[in-house]
């Protein structure tokens, strides 16, 4: 089965926007993902690491990559395609939370 992985964007700001129930209603589809094997994690501070020709590793606090909302989490799961990975992510918190969800495939 094909594997995808969803970064989801938002703030809290538009959580707190959105009705509590439909809120809830999306913690509860992220408990049901995690149950049929899927694995989530909130995001922690980014760190970009850099080595040059192997001259020497580096790093530097914060995203490479920028977004007009925060990194929210990430999901590692398994669909039937592409089609099958947006619907089981159209209605996790970020994106019923005035928020958006990538979902990027991942290649073998």
């Amino acid at each position: 089965m094909p594997t995808f992985i969803a970064i989801g964007y938002g703030d809290v700001a538009g959580y707190e926007k959105t009705d509590p129930a439909v809120r809830e209603r999306a913690h509860a589809h992220d408990a049901d993902l995690r149950g049929s094997g899927a694995r989530m994690w909130t995001s922690g501070a980014p760190v970009q690491v850099r080595n040059p020709g192997e001259a020497g590793a580096s790093r530097e606090s914060g995203a490479y990559m920028t977004s007009s909302l925060p990194v929210a989490g990430f999901t590692v799961l398994e669909a039937d395609d592409l089609d099958h990975a947006i619907t089981l992510v159209s209605t996790t918190p970020c994106a019923v939370a005035h928020g958006v969800v990538e979902v990027w495939p991942m290649n073998e």
